[in-house]
């Protein structure tokens, strides 16, 4: 956990539409955290803690600012970005005997 999330967490605590505002910016997301707020202080917390646990997942899958939100709680890789080191595939050029003797 980082030092951002830490605050987030603070503030989700404080004022929970507050973080879902940072997260999210100006969104559905945020209209929900607000309503759930209103509705009983507890939802209001569970709804904001989730996007701040969902925006972590989203930075250790794509590496700090290599993501962009799309709503619902989801985050997609942003186009030309590459933090993630990605293993290169090799093909085998032989298929394998698994101990039987060649013919020949």
């Amino acid at each position: 956990m980082h030092s951002s999330d830490v605050v987030l967490v603070i503030v989700a605590i404080l004022f929970p539409p507050a973080a879902a505002g940072f997260l999210t910016g100006c969104s559905c997301d945020l209209f929900i955290n607000i309503c759930l707020t209103l509705l009983g202080y507890i939802p209001g917390h569970i709804h904001a803690f989730w996007l701040i646990y969902k925006n972590a997942q989203a930075e250790e899958r794509y590496g700090p600012g290599g993501y962009k939100y799309t709503g619902n709680g989801e985050y997609a890789p942003i186009d030309g970005y590459s933090h993630v080191h990605v293993q290169p595939q090799y093909q085998n050029p032989q298929p394998p005997t698994y101990g039987a003797t060649q013919q020949g």
